[in-house]
């Protein structure tokens, strides 16, 4: 059994400092152990460090998830940032052992063993407070199974409902201007074989829609392309296709629903996503993934194959965000500061999601009827220009859709790769069942 450790900030801000801090730690059944209160003083250099080290980083590139190019990254914009982390880091971590909160700092190393998986929940509206790389406090150093994560301070239990008998990821796969997203697919499916991956390619809004209203629900909702949150990152909008945006607020009925039918995870793997978590913890979704800042296309796609690595074969939520944070290190050479970027959000509500969970959900279902699998289906691809089509796999999608004009309607085969006409059960290639 683990612990959950929250951090909370109700009254204050780095300005005038915060009043009152409290630090309580849990066991992993939400059984408290202790609560300490205490305050933390002014700390105005603090937001100064992370808009100075900010303002360099994206200096590095204009473009978001893409190479850079050769020269494009100077030896001492790469020094200068550093010192701006290690600066920054060291004032983190000298405010958070000053003496209206050392003790609670004393009592969590005493209370918390470093054998155990440990949950470190921030709880703050502040926005400083969020765009703070937290994995930087020492105490991971020490505790090298605990794992960070944001909370909003308000939030609630989602009394959701779950009936499937697969599980399924929706992928929504956005613009990609200047990027390429075939690795963020191929991951997807080489990492979650047996589940149900339904890709909507460069969709219109009203396929968005359509796609997160679906009937039967999803587990996992996947966003990768281009993203932004405003300055104040408190909002954010997703770039679906050329041209073409979609924000959260746009979605929130669509979202709701797809909570209530089960929805425990969203993975952006896209830029600046503090401002879509946050309003998506307004909805109280269980878990989110984004990227707190710009990310390039390799450390977007490195950090995607660790985290599906991790997470499928086992791993907690917590641990396979850390594992795969801590395996950007090898692309840091190339792309400072790779491991400030993935930013993992809770629900307190909410347990985090498992793969076995998931999984063993499935099989508990898999013997039962169910209404929906004697319903008509429908199979979606978009229609693609020629180059395009090259970029996509067909997979089941809406059930009972019938207001698409599709192009040439197949089935994806998980097992060896290959197409077939939606009207097989067996793929035509290796002889695999195609439908449940």
């Amino acid at each position: 059994m683990g612990k959950i450790v929250v951090l909370s900030f109700t009254a204050g801000d780095c300005q005038q400092g915060f009043q009152h801090v409290s630090l309580e730690i849990k066991e992993d059944n939400h059984r408290p152990l202790k609560k300490i209160d205490g305050n933390l003083p002014s700390a105005p250099q603090i937001p100064q460090l992370y808009n100075t080290w900010q303002s360099k980083y994206r200096q590095m590139g204009s473009r978001v998830r893409i190479e850079p190019k050769s020269g494009q990254v100077t030896n001492y914009s790469i020094c200068d940032l550093e010192a701006d982390s290690d600066a920054l880091k060291q004032e983190l971590n000298d405010w958070l052992t000053s003496p209206g909160f050392s003790r609670a700092i004393n009592i969590l190393g005493m209370t918390v063993s470093q054998n155990e998986e440990v949950r470190v929940i921030i709880q703050t509206e502040d926005l400083n407070l969020r765009r703070l790389p937290w994995h930087l406090w020492e105490f991971f150093d020490d505790y090298q199974k605990a794992q960070v994560a944001l909370s909003s301070t308000a939030y609630q239990q989602i009394d959701s409902q779950r009936n499937r008998n697969q599980v399924r990821v929706l992928a929504i796969i956005g613009d990609s201007t200047g990027i390429n997203l075939e690795r963020d697919k191929g991951e997807l499916k080489r990492n979650l074989p047996n589940a149900e991956i339904v890709f909507v390619t460069q969709p219109e809004r009203q396929e968005v829609y359509d796609a997160i209203w679906d009937a039967g629900g999803w587990d996992i909702l996947f966003f990768a392309g281009h993203s932004l949150s405003a300055s104040d990152a408190t909002t954010g909008k997703l770039f679906i296709k050329q041209g073409e945006s979609l924000e959260v607020k746009d979605m929130k009925a669509a979202l709701r629903n797809a909570i209530g039918r089960g929805l425990k995870l969203a993975i952006f793997n896209s830029c600046d996503g503090l401002g879509i978590a946050k309003q998506l913890a307004e909805l109280n979704i269980p878990q989110v993934i984004v990227m707190r800042e710009p990310v390039p296309d390799v450390v977007a796609q490195e950090f995607l194959k660790r985290f599906l690595e991790a997470f499928a074969r086992g791993e907690s939520l917590y641990l396979a965000v850390r594992e795969a944070r801590e395996r950007l290190e090898i692309v840091q050479r190339d792309f400072p500061c790779a491991t400030w970027l993935p930013v993992l959000c809770q629900n307190p509500a909410e347990e985090p999601v498992s793969w076995q969970e998931l999984s063993s959900q499935v099989q508990d279902q898999v013997n039962q009827p169910c209404a929906q699998d004697e319903m008509n289906q429908s199979y979606f691809q978009p229609n693609l220009s020629k180059n395009q089509s090259k970029r996509s796999q067909d997979q089941p999608f809406f059930e009972g859709l019938n207001n698409f004009q599709f192009s040439k309607v197949k089935i994806y085969c998980q097992y060896c790769g290959s197409d077939n006409v939606a009207d097989v059960m067996f793929c035509e290639s290796c002889g695999s069942q195609l439908r449940k």
